[in-house]
């Protein structure tokens, strides 16, 4: 009978902390909340939540690993490991087929390269601008007065984006606020905030390349008018998993799980 290990990965990113927990290969739980002020706490509270959902306790945890850019301020992991890694790790665990990763968070956005095993072989990520981000949509929606989860959905009523040519947030944004005072209608205005931040994803992108299967995740992801967006740029249906946030929480497990098992497959001690 295989023994039971209980084993989580914890993810700080920079707008979001993100926890999972599982029994083998089976997920209990997760948990995620907005990483706050203290990195350091943030992934204590978000560890905890995740263990309470699971009605477990923190010392019932063989291994723990972080990931995300908070990942070494995560004192009681065991390991820490980058959410490149880690991201490829979780999204082959539900989707082997996967071939390329799109993430896009709070504060940056990624595209990673797979190979049939769910090996990294290439990417490329923005962590310097906030263009192409979590944030480059908050901005807007705050110019344009709607609620984050509400621009997706409105995008796409516009059947004319209006053309953002700025790649800078900070001129995009006088940009969009010129063009409503053309008087563009807010649906095409974030449509065409939409298509623009697709865009400029997929140049971000090119040099890795976009090969199906195709698995978005981050938070972002749950934009409806990025996805619809995303595939007319890049020409590929694409996937998102049921909980697209908590790929490299998942992931970070999945790897603490295989960090547990590999000295026994060895012949070491465990």
């Amino acid at each position: 009978m295989e023994e039971s290990l209980l084993i989580a990965g914890v993810d700080i990113g920079a707008a979001t902390a993100k926890a999972a927990i599982l029994s083998n290969n089976k997920l209990l739980s997760f948990s995620i909340m907005p990483t706050g002020h203290s990195v350091s706490q943030s992934g204590e509270f978000v560890l905890n939540s995740a263990l309470e959902k699971a009605n477990i306790s923190f010392n019932d945890l063989q291994s723990i690993i972080s990931t995300g850019y908070g990942r070494r301020a995560v004192s009681f992991a065991d390991k820490a490991l980058t959410e490149i890694i880690c991201h490829a790790a979780g999204v082959s665990s539900i989707l082997p087929r996967a071939r390329t990763i799109i993430d896009i968070g709070g504060q940056d956005s990624k595209v990673i390269g797979l190979d049939e095993n769910g090996n990294v072989i290439n990417f490329i990520m923005n962590d310097k601008c906030a263009a192409g981000t979590g944030r480059f949509l908050e901005v807007m929606a705050g110019v344009l007065n709607v609620k984050i989860n509400d621009i997706g959905p409105i995008s796409l009523t516009g059947e004319n984006p209006c053309e953002i040519s700025s790649t800078c947030t900070i001129f995009a944004e006088s940009e969009v606020i010129s063009l409503r005072a053309e008087g563009k209608s807010r649906e095409n205005l974030l449509a065409g905030i939409h298509k623009a931040m697709s865009h400029r994803v997929a140049i971000m992108g090119k040099p890795v390349g976009f090969k199906e299967d195709i698995v978005f995740t981050g938070g972002v992801a749950k934009n409806i008018g990025i996805r619809k967006a995303m595939e007319e740029e890049i020409g590929f249906k694409i996937l998102i998993p049921e909980e697209p946030q908590i790929m490299g929480a998942l992931g970070a497990a999945i790897l603490a799980k295989a960090d547990l098992e590999r000295p026994k497959k060895e012949g070491g001690k465990p």
